[in-house]
């Protein structure tokens, strides 16, 4: 065979190869971006899958169904091989067993939630902009509340993963990462509480005038709210007697408040108590018209809610609002709004969340701590 010909053939054969075993790659990707290929294993199909077989992208009226490499799998071929290079963790999860039990997947759930939506964000939701568009919008026949919080969004620059968390499947329980770390909070205060001459209260905590009242328990003289510093000067036994620096209004000297004009609680205590307090100075606050008097008040408390990690304790706040506010659209940054008006924020929006009682106290301190009107959370 001539040179010429040879190289035809050559060439020829090496196309033919390319172009088969390009074919052969292109099919093989698309059938693991199958339906039935995503939930070929139990771990799915028992989960997640049975879950979006009840919502809106499986079944509607349209009879347009998206399936899950249409959500989580990239149409564009760079980021497309990207993620499949991603997901080939999972075959280690697989191996090990990670998710193999409904009870390890639910342990789980959050976890991997976290990482899809974080997915999610950084791509502008860019899987879900193959179907949805704000330009191609008619928000006149949207339901009005959902009108408003989407043009909103439109404006804003939001993203769909912000306020459509649980649209395909069962949200995770969402008080699981910051209940854990308020435990571990506390078994730290347990261990190491009143150590730190620089603490943190963690719970709300009965506060007594003397070390023998605090040894006896009880409801106490007064109450210490969650995330007011306060100092050490001793401890004994399972009590600590610290000091609240703060201030106090003139005609309102039981409430402890950190700042002049500001409603971050630090401390409520009786008359009897307040009338132990130290006026270091007073002033007259502009902003609201009344007298404040800088004050500091000795009082005793249980030293199992102190904590010196003002970093973890802070950290625990931040997961909060986060998991609490975050579920269910986007939230506004804590200094976005001035301490006083989260007041009215978080008490519009508690009964929307699954937050005990003490739960929402710690996150308006956490709120106000670090709002726009005080630096460097106080």
């Amino acid at each position: 065979m001539k040179k010429p010909v040879a190289l035809g053939v050559a060439g020829f054969a090496g196309i033919a190869i390319g172009v088969i075993g390009w074919g052969g790659f292109n099919t093989a990707m698309e059938a693991t971006n199958s339906l039935e290929f995503c939930i070929s294993c139990h771990e799915m199909r028992n989960t997640v899958f049975e879950e979006y077989k009840k919502t809106i992208h499986y079944s509607n009226p349209a009879g347009v169904r998206a399936i899950c490499s249409d959500c989580h799998v990239p149409k564009d071929w760079t980021h497309k091989i990207v993620r499949k290079v991603q997901a080939s963790k999972e075959l280690w999860g697989k191996v090990t067993g990670y998710i193999d039990t409904p009870e390890k997947f639910e342990e789980h759930r959050l976890e991997l939630a976290k990482h899809e939506w974080a997915r999610m964000k950084a791509s502008d939701s860019r899987e879900c902009r193959n179907c949805h568009s704000f330009a191609a919008m008619d928000f006149a026949h949207q339901r009005p509340k959902a009108s408003q919080q989407m043009q909103k969004a439109y404006k804003d620059g939001g993203t769909c993963i912000d306020c459509h968390k649980g649209i395909a499947h069962k949200l995770p329980d969402m008080s699981g990462g910051f209940r854990s770390m308020m435990r571990d909070l506390k078994a730290g205060a347990v261990k190491d509480g009143g150590k730190a001459e620089k603490s943190w209260v963690l719970v709300t905590s009965p506060a007594w005038a003397d070390a023998e009242k605090a040894a006896a328990g009880g409801a106490g003289e007064g109450r210490i709210l969650p995330a007011a510093p306060v100092t050490v000067l001793k401890t004994s036994g399972d009590v600590a007697e610290v000091r609240i620096d703060g201030w106090q209004q003139a005609g309102a000297e039981r409430l402890f408040v950190a700042l002049p004009g500001k409603r971050i609680m630090l401390a409520a205590v009786s008359a009897g108590l307040a009338e132990t307090a130290t006026v270091k100075s007073t002033r007259h606050d502009d902003d609201t018209d009344l007298d404040w008097k800088e004050a500091s008040i000795v009082l005793w408390m249980p030293k199992a809610n102190l904590t010196g990690d003002q970093k973890a304790l802070w950290a625990y706040g931040e997961e909060m609002f986060d998991s609490a506010c975050g579920a269910c659209h986007s939230p506004s940054p804590p200094g976005h709004y001035p301490a006083n008006q989260w007041v009215g924020i978080v008490n519009d929006m508690k009964a929307n969340t699954a937050l005990e009682e003490d739960e929402v106290r710690f996150l308006q301190a956490y709120l106000q701590n670090h709002a726009q009107d005080v630096a460097g959370g106080h």
